[in-house]
């Protein structure tokens, strides 16, 4: 395997395990609306997250600057073709992050609210634009023979793309759903079990559509070996928290996840970024790539620090690990 290869396999790695952790913390953000019914509850399901929705970012880091490193083409013409998609991400992102920290800094109570409602769009927005995006990447492009994007953002919003992004949209909600039955107790945990069963419900259809229609375009048989273990994965995440075993649905819905990103990922390969004008225009592991020098000091980069990155967010995830409840919320808070 070339070293382009590895770092393909590499930057679908960082992507599934920013999907993975950011999912749940987009999916508390929406249920902050959808579940909690008051603002204790609120809090609850924000403190779920608080300790940990920063570090789950840094995979997003991690795989935009892994991607500009190993794949500069790519990156160039992913981030200027999908310029104001990902610029409504981030700016969700920087929003988000505030919203986090500011609302409890003053005790008015229109202050704090509007905070939250901060919370609820800065987190549904990018849960949706995600799957629009990478949506756009495994469908095809209007890419020229210079590597260039020559769409508009019309372009971007076709039907497969909004179909995944109404999927990423609900699996999201549906992992924080789970995670929120996880973490929590008392009456909001019993609550979560039961909007997960109906989210769940919802995202098995979405996820089957799209899944679908992406191995009938782009598959092959190692996609669709991911695409029978998505939807395995996700109908016992739903079986799991029927019967309240809330650790193993988080662990499966999160396998849902890593399955459906493996296979968009399977379906790609061995293009990075497909043109939809030609396929000759395509970007490729080859043709986007770095040199094999940048490549292999890169590895040798990943190999040290990596681990290290790693062991302390799980230690993180250990610390922080037991179940809280609106016993545990102090009235000061609000």
């Amino acid at each position: 395997m070339e070293l382009h290869d590895v770092w393909f396999v590499l930057i679908a790695v960082l992507w599934t395990g920013y999907f993975f952790l950011e999912g749940f913390d987009f999916g508390i953000g929406v249920l902050t609306k959808l579940l909690a019914r008051d603002r204790t509850e609120k809090r609850v399901l924000i403190n779920t997250i608080g300790p940990v929705w920063d570090g789950n970012e840094v995979w997003l880091l991690s795989a935009g600057g892994a991607t500009f490193a190993a794949f500069p083409e790519w990156y160039a013409t992913l981030f200027s073709g999908f310029y104001l998609p990902l610029l409504l991400i981030l700016v969700c992102l920087i929003v988000r992050g505030v919203a986090f920290e500011y609302r409890a800094k003053r005790p008015e109570e229109q202050w704090q609210r509007n905070w939250e409602n901060a919370i609820f769009w800065t987190s549904l927005l990018p849960a949706f634009l995600w799957g629009v995006a990478f949506g756009n990447i495994v469908r095809g492009v209007k890419i020229d023979q210079d590597f260039e994007y020559v769409g508009n953002l019309w372009d971007l919003l076709n039907p497969y793309a909004i179909l995944g992004g109404l999927v990423t949209l609900s699996l999201f909600t549906f992992h924080g759903a789970v995670f929120a039955a996880l973490k929590t107790l008392g009456d909001i945990r019993e609550r979560a079990r039961k909007l997960a069963l109906r989210l769940g419900l919802v995202t098995a259809v979405l996820a089957l559509a799209f899944l679908l229609w992406t191995q009938a375009d782009n598959g092959d048989g190692k996609s669709l070996v991911a695409l029978v273990v998505a939807v395995v994965a996700l109908v016992a995440a739903i079986g799991a928290n029927q019967l309240g075993r809330e650790g193993w649905a988080f662990a499966l819905s999160g396998l849902t996840i890593v399955a459906a990103v493996a296979m968009l990922f399977l379906s790609l390969f061995p293009n990075v970024m497909p043109s939809s004008l030609n396929d000759e225009w395509s970007l490729t592991v080859t043709n986007a790539s770095s040199s094999p020098y940048t490549l292999k000091i890169m590895t040798w980069c990943a190999v040290i620090a990596t681990p290290v990155v790693m062991l302390y967010q799980g230690w993180t995830y250990w610390v922080f690990r037991k179940r809280i409840g609106t016993q545990h919320i102090a009235e000061a808070a609000h």
